[in-house]
């Protein structure tokens, strides 16, 4: 019998493999960006109530694979899916994408949290962050020296020593010389998501020497199995579909 899948969303290629579920699958978004409309799976928005609330879930749906294509940096999720796919009794598959690599002209400066980034950026004084919404929780401790400029999904008010752009990727390689231009940032600040869509910031930040601070990658959970990329991923699953 064809397994009933949900699939943890969070990167662009889960998006992609939600376009090929069947009607009885279940695409799961934690709802802080756009909710697509044209999907042939259902859509749902929101948590589960951590492992155990998923658990419930995963038994209650009938759900017999779980994938989890959520975003490199979201731990606790990853977490969570593997440990109720255990308390559930079903496989745990995901995607883990791989890590952008150093080139030999780039600057990149590895720092494990948010206190040894706020220490290694002291002598930098116009910070371009593209972390998400976490820098907007410190605007109130911004040094007398800097003037930071925060990207994220949403758009928020600007403050006196910050500007909040709200946009989502792709970003095109034009685009980002004219916001490094604009901006004259002279550090950049970067999770390390391995995405094709905001690989040109790292291109701009090598073209202009600008040193990049890279957010160390969390450990993941162990799972069933694991892909580099999407289409392996759901080429698997036909497979075992087929099966």
């Amino acid at each position: 019998m064809r397994p009933k899948v949900l699939l943890l969303g969070g990167v662009s290629e889960a998006l992609a493999m939600a376009r090929h579920l069947a009607a009885e699958d279940i695409y799961s978004l934690a709802g802080l960006g756009r909710v697509p409309q044209d999907l042939p799976c259902q859509v749902r928005v929101g948590g589960f109530g951590g492992a155990e609330g998923l658990a419930r879930f995963i038994s209650e749906a009938g759900i017999q694979v779980l994938v989890d294509a959520t975003h490199p940096y979201a731990a606790q999720i990853s977490a969570n899916a593997a440990r109720a796919a255990q308390l559930a009794g079903i496989a745990c598959w995901a995607l883990r994408r791989p890590g952008w690599q150093a080139q030999a002209a780039d600057d990149w400066r590895e720092v494990a949290d948010w206190r040894e980034l706020i220490h290694t950026l002291a002598p930098f004084q116009r910070p371009l962050f593209t972390l998400g919404r976490e820098p907007l929780e410190h605007l109130h401790e911004i040094p007398e020296h800097q003037h930071w400029t925060v990207r994220c999904l949403q758009q928020q008010p600007a403050t006196p020593r910050a500007e909040i752009i709200g946009a989502r990727g792709p970003f095109s390689l034009e685009s980002e010389r004219e916001l490094f231009a604009r901006l004259q940032c002279d550090v950049l600040i970067s999770k390390n998501s391995g995405s094709a869509a905001t690989d040109p910031k790292l291109q701009v930040a090598r073209e202009r020497g600008v040193p990049v601070l890279v957010l160390r990658r969390p450990e993941l959970p162990a799972v069933d199995r694991e892909f580099s990329d999407g289409q392996s991923l759901l080429a698997a699953l036909t497979a075992r579909r087929l099966g």
